[in-house]
């Protein structure tokens, strides 16, 4: 059975930084790509961030690029996102995904899905 599980939402205030973590079972993750997605409220969920299996390659979504970093430790099955910066546009619900393609695409394939965590940047 197949887990992804987020953790490190909170509260912050703008200017400030949280580091996401998605620690993930059931699956050979290094095989797999992953992803970070948010879905503010009364929006639809958008893409935040990819990595490869191999760590060696990113991609962004322009609204976060410079501020997000996407890394992974395949050693620990567990991806993370640094969120330095953070605008009030930025809360959402973070999801961690993963793709079985293992390679990053036109469009990230979410395989799977964790349940997400909260983000919330106060102004």
């Amino acid at each position: 059975q197949v887990q992804l599980v987020e953790s490190g939402g909170g509260l912050v205030q703008a200017g400030g930084s949280l580091r996401l973590s998605c620690a993930a079972s059931g699956l050979t993750f290094s095989a797999y790509a992953m992803g970070w997605f948010r879905q503010a409220p009364g929006k639809e969920r958008e893409f935040v961030a990819a990595i490869s299996r191999s760590g060696g390659s990113t991609k962004y979504v322009d609204s976060v690029k410079g501020r997000f970093t996407i890394s992974r430790d395949n050693a620990k099955n567990t991806v993370y996102l640094q969120m330095n910066s953070l605008k009030p546009e930025d809360t959402a619900v973070y999801y961690c995904a993963a793709d079985g393609r293992g390679v990053l695409v036109v469009r990230f394939r979410g395989d799977y899905w964790g349940q997400g965590t909260q983000v919330t940047v106060s102004s």
